[in-house]
């Protein structure tokens, strides 16, 4: 009889430690909080060839993932280009691969609105139990359920989410609605540019919708790293009626006055092809961006996988193929007739310091917008590691394995 994996979390991480997992023999089911199925708004997802390879593995289709950006360029406070290299790169959306992923895993073993409420393991067989009243037994728990996540906290309830000190906006730009000189400048390009004292913009282009490929129906992802103390966060995470969410809040929820600020720092600060870029944005939102890195990645039966383990911030484009990666090792560590223990044991040891470098470098990036030194030397030291150059040389990008 196949050996039973309970998987708790349905977004790209646990759809491929499924589709995984049953290419190596085991019997899946997949357990999503949510009761609808998953959409990440058209996010854009950089891609790397570990993702790529993972996705193969997976048995997902990769043809037609996505935009290749050719080149990176940086833009200066007037908009104009003063820095340019060739940088080929595959770029992608959340949804595309979320789809081409969830193609991998039956129906009847994919379940919508399961909120894991507890579990227990011995360290052989593992129940978990569900606020909808289901309980499920199996060999093998995994958490893939994000930075949130219900698995990681009931194993490490010490672990928690370290606000970082800044936000990222983000918003997706219809090809078709841009005015023809910021289109020609920008659209094509995985594009840079520092305002003087705010953060951070990039931007490149992605799929439209439905995976749209075609000139003229693309997307462009607009990014724009800002810091914010923990009482701006605080609120920008209350509502129009008054309702402070907790790490973030939905994007429907967000006031009307915070987006208006947005609006209005980006006409003082930015330059006229990123303003339009922001003006012609639909459905703004923003993410505060957290650190979070577990002692250890498994327990007994249990098992942690991608940002419920550790989150790496976005600057090294790196969430999901670092969620694959882990995906893939499970599933190799855990192939065969190979113990349960003694595979999480390897599968551990095969993922927790690649996981915790990822993390370290992603903070490391993080330092332009929060930046750390003492003295002068400190900081001659810093803005030579952390300028324009370095940040398009090094974001969404990894060169620090």
């Amino acid at each position: 009889m196949a050996r039973r994996a309970l998987i708790v979390g349905g977004s790209i991480g646990g759809l491929a430690a499924a589709a995984l997992l049953d290419r190596s023999g085991w019997d899946v089911e997949v357990f999503e909080r949510v009761e609808v199925e998953l959409s990440g708004r058209g996010a854009g997802i950089v891609t790397h060839p570990p993702l790529l390879e993972a996705l193969k593995a997976a048995g997902a289709d990769t043809g037609d993932l996505g935009v290749v950006s050719e080149y990176r360029v940086g833009f200066d406070a007037a908009g104009a280009e003063i820095a340019r290299f060739a940088f080929p790169q595959l770029v992608t959306s959340w949804d595309c691969l979320q789809a081409r992923l969830r193609a991998r895993v039956p129906d009847d073993r994919y379940h919508l609105g399961h909120v894991l409420q507890s579990f227990a393991s011995d360290g052989g067989r593992v129940q978990a139990r569900f606020a909808n009243g289901h309980e499920a037994e199996g060999d093998l728990l995994l958490g893939a359920d994000g930075f949130r996540s219900t698995v990681r906290q009931a194993l490490f309830p010490q672990v928690r989410p370290d606000y970082a000190g800044y936000v990222v906006w983000r918003g997706l730009v219809s090809e078709a609605d841009l005015p023809a000189a910021a289109r020609d400048q920008v659209f094509d390009h995985f594009g840079f540019h520092l305002p003087e004292g705010d953060g951070e913009v990039i931007g490149y282009p992605i799929a439209g919708p439905e995976n749209d490929l075609r000139p003229g129906h693309r997307r462009y992802n607009f990014v724009w790293y800002r810091t914010a103390s923990a009482e701006q966060l605080r609120d920008m995470l209350t509502d129009e009626a008054g309702v402070t969410h907790d790490l973030s809040i939905p994007p429907p929820l967000i006031r009307r006055d915070v987006l208006a600020g947005l609006k209005a720092d980006a006409r003082a600060k930015l330059p006229a092809n990123l303003i339009a870029m922001l003006d012609h944005a639909h459905s703004l939102f923003f993410t505060p961006i957290y650190d979070l890195a577990s002692p250890a990645m498994t327990a007994l039966s249990v098992a942690l996988a991608g940002d419920a383990a550790f989150l790496a911030r976005p600057h090294i484009g790196a969430g999901v193929t670092k969620a694959c990666e882990d995906a893939v090792a499970l599933a190799e560590c855990l192939a065969g007739d190979r113990p349960v223990a003694e595979g999480l044991r390897a599968y551990e040891a095969a993922r927790l310091a690649a996981n915790r470098k990822a993390w370290a470098r992603s903070r490391y990036m993080g330092e332009y917008l929060m930046p750390q030194f003492g003295d002068a030397a400190g900081k001659a030291e810093w803005a030579a590691q952390h300028n324009l150059h370095t940040i398009m040389r090094d974001t969404a990008v990894l060169n620090f394995a």
